[in-house]
């Protein structure tokens, strides 16, 4: 029973590191690139079409990331998954 809890708390912190992590990427992405960073943008990086970047960050670029980060998040859960199960496999 003892082993059942740690292996449940193991997964819970590398979860909640994993949505943590990847939260944090969104905020930069979406908030930073689209609105603290987007003058900064727009003066150092070339335009996307007739936008400005920093524009083109806070429209379509954030859009773009956030489906890199679902990917990224379903890659990572199932590299958790696949250690709490040889993890499991390895008390029996």
């Amino acid at each position: 029973m003892e082993k059942t809890k740690t292996a449940k708390g193991r997964y819970w912190r590398a979860h909640l590191r994993c949505v943590g992590t990847l939260l944090l990427i969104w905020f930069l992405t979406s908030f930073g690139c689209g609105i603290l960073l987007r003058d900064w943008l727009d003066g150092n990086f070339p335009s996307v079409g007739s936008a400005p970047f920093g524009f083109w960050m806070a429209q379509q670029g954030s859009i773009i990331s956030f489906v890199l980060i679902l990917l990224g998040y379903k890659y990572w859960m199932e590299q958790i998954e696949s250690k709490l199960e040889q993890d499991k496999e390895e008390t029996k």
